[in-house]
This record gives structure tokens, sequence and C-alpha cells, in this order.
């Protein structure tokens, strides 16, 4: 008798994910406001330097935008499980589009907009948790990961159009009428939500519901209290290493800078190269790896995320740095495969909770990664800091490899199950 021969697994198209009407109205909705947020960073930049003609202003301003999420997170998200999750995004959308309308408005003196600021960035916290929890419900299987990819993909191309194409209409129109341009995203956000989400009863369900304090302290027990979804998150936070470089660009970029590519065009191609790496490798990962093989990929994929940077100690010209970061962006897709672990591992009712949590540890990942990076910088120099960085996440991003592998089996095995079915 020959050997029992395993059933293929079925992996999801991206046009059969587009064709979901639920999908493409998120989907719409997040390109949309991710491109008005580009362009208001830009006009806020301007903005603000305009006014005060000081670079720490400038930059106190942006490190704002990472503050409310890094606090408010943990406590905000637990609304998208104690409320209908349709009804918080378009909630935090009329907000969002309201606050950012009255930051367009000409003479806003510096302390209300910094507010208003924080208040915006606030509100995302309880609306990225409840479309992060809402999509398993319309997405199953591997149509998570495939609609997870197309929204990573659509991330990082409205960055790079947000940034590119930004300073020209603010050139054009100034940059309180891009103010007022983002605010008019985020009301057609909740116009196209409200018009292709159907209505869901809240996650949490009970006349007593519990307060956010003790829902906070449940998603971190639950998150932290078990070994897979604490590893998960891990595989998370690792971010932190391999988007220093990002942090670092503008020095990186004058000591590659000649007078055929001066700083600002090297230090765009800096910025564009992960990103570009990430769209390639999310691609890739979703479209040709098999769901279970995907978990099997996911430490090997974290290391890679983080190895190629060490190769900057070398002091390489700018094309072999582009290539290095590139392939630092096509490995951090393993993302894609710990984003639908921990999905599968999450409770339906308390995915919000959970997720606001995750999004926070990564905003503060990343916010300490650059910070530190740019202290290390000052004194060691930028290639030196990337190469740091490349050598910490790769040690790091081994060890999580090595605990992966060990509690994977039973997950791996239910994908497997699922994806035959």
């Amino acid at each position: 008798m020959g050997k029992h021969r395993r059933a293929p697994e079925r992996q999801a198209t991206y046009g059969e994910v587009i064709a979901i009407r639920e999908f493409r109205t998120l989907w719409y909705g997040q390109g949309l406001s991710l491109l008005g947020d580009q362009l208001a960073q830009v006009a806020l930049a301007v903005l603000i330097y305009e006014r005060t003609k000081s670079p720490l202003a400038t930059a106190a301003v942006y490190a704002l935008t990472y503050l409310p999420q890094i606090v408010g997170g943990p406590f905000l998200a637990g609304l998208a499980d104690r409320f209908a999750r349709r009804r918080i995004m378009i909630a935090c959308d009329l907000l969002r589009g309201l606050l950012v309308a009255v930051m367009a408005v000409p003479g806003m003196p510096l302390w209300t907009m910094c507010v208003l600021v924080f208040f915006v960035v606030l509100l995302s916290a309880p609306f990225s948790a409840a479309r992060a929890a809402l999509l398993p419900e319309i997405l199953e299987g591997d149509r998570y990961v495939v609609g997870s990819a197309l929204q990573n993909m659509t991330n990082q191309a409205m960055q790079m159009l947000g940034f590119a194409a930004g300073g020209a209409l603010i050139a054009s129109l100034g940059p309180y009428k891009a103010l007022a341009l983002d605010a008019a995203t985020f009301l057609f956000s909740a116009l196209i939500i409200m018009s292709g989400v159907r209505r869901r009863p809240a996650a949490s369900q009970g006349s007593s519901k519990p307060s956010m304090w003790r829902m906070t302290r449940a998603g971190a027990s639950l998150v932290f209290g078990d070994r897979q979804l604490r590893t998960l998150v891990m595989f998370a936070w690792l971010c932190g290493f391999y988007v220093l470089p990002e942090g670092i660009a503008v020095p990186y970029a004058i000591s590659l800078a000649d007078e055929t590519l001066p700083v600002p065009v090297v230090t765009g191609l800096l910025m564009a190269a992960m990103p570009t790496g990430t769209v390639l490798g999310a691609f890739l990962f979703s479209r040709f790896v098999s769901p279970s093989g995907r978990l099997r990929a996911m430490g090997w994929m974290a290391m890679l995320s983080c190895a190629p940077l060490i190769g900057c100690a070398m002091h390489p010209p700018l094309e072999v740095v582009l290539v290095l970061w590139v392939l630092s962006g096509v490995g951090g897709a393993y993302q894609l495969a710990a984003n639908a672990a921990f999905v599968q591992c999450v409770p339906a009712e308390r995915r919000g909770q959970a997720f606001g949590l995750v999004q926070s540890g990564l905003m503060a990942a990343q916010g300490v990664g650059i910070l530190i990076g740019g202290l290390a910088a000052e004194r060691l120099g930028p290639e030196p800091v990337v190469a740091l960085a490349g050598v910490s996440g790769l040690t790091v991003a081994a060890v999580l490899a090595m605990v992966w592998t060990e509690s994977r089996a039973d997950l791996s095995a239910r994908v497997r199950a699922e994806a035959t079915a």
C-alpha cells in the first residue's frame, strides 16, 4: 500500500476576498483615512515649524502622536468588546473628523492644536481595535490572512503615496486646507462604513457590563497568562528592532549622500525601502505559502526581518543598504502569520481588548526603539546602531523561534484541518 497523502491545503485568493462587500468597505475606508492621515502629518509638521521655527517643537508634536495609543489604548480598546463594533467605528470617525476640522481653522493656538492631536490619535485606539476584531467575523480561515495582507500592503502604499504627494499638495493648498481635507476623509470613511458594514450586536452580551478597568485587567491576564499568546505578542513587538533604521534615516542619508544624490533624495529612498519589502513579502507570503507553512516559517521570517541589518556594520554603499533594508521588510511579513494565529487563539468576544493591548505595546516598542536609536546614533553613528539593532533583534527572534517551535503543533494541526476541510 502506498503512503497516505495529506490533502492539499486550500489557499484563499485576493479575488474572492475583494468580492466580499463588507471587506471592501473596510478596505476602502482604511485607505481613505490613511491617505488623509499621511497628508495631515506633513501639514502639521509644516504648520508647527512655520509657527515655532523649532525642529525640537516639530519633533515633539510628532512624538505626541505615539503617546495617546500607548497610554489610552489598553483602556479604550475594550470599548470594541463592550459596544457594537460598527457603531464604535462610525462614532470614532465622526469625532475625529470634527476635531481635525477644528484644527483646520486658521490661527488656532498651538497648545489647542496639540490637545486636539492628542484626542484624534486617542480615538484611533478603539477604532483600530473594533476594525481588527470585526475583520475575523467577515473573513474566515485563510481569507483572513489574505485580507490582512491586502490591508498591510494598502497601509504601506498609502504611507508612500501620502508622504510623496503630501509636500506637493501642501505647497499648492496650504496646511490648513490639507487638514480640512483630512477631516473630510474621516467623514467619508464613516459614511462608507454606515452603508457597507451590517449591524451586529455587541460582543459582550448581558445586562451587566464589566468596568473598563476590569476588562483591561482581564485582557492583560488573557494575553500574557497564556504561553502561546505571550509568544505571539513578543513576535509582534519584535518590530521595535527592525523599524529603528527608519527613525535615523536622515543621519544615515547624510553619510551616503553626494552631489548627484542629495540628502532628501537618499532619505526618501531609505524610508521607502522597508515598506517596499513589506509589500513584496506580504504578497509572496500570503499568495505562495500554505496556511500551516506560514506558521512553520514564522520564526525564520522573524529572523530575516533583523539579520540583514547586521550588514550595515560594513558601511556598504547606498545600493547595498537599500537591498538589505528591502530584505528586512520582506522578513517582516511574518506578522501576517502571527496576527492570524493570535486571532485563532483569542475568543471572539475579547478580541477588541486583546488587539488594543498588543497595538499599544507595538506603538511603545516602535517609539522606544526609535528614541534609543536616535540617542545612540549621536554617539556611535547610524551604521553601527542599525547593525546593533539587527544583532539584538536576531537574538530575540531566534529565542522566540525556538519557543514557538515547541508550542505551535496544536495550532498547526487546527489550521491544516480548516484549510483542507
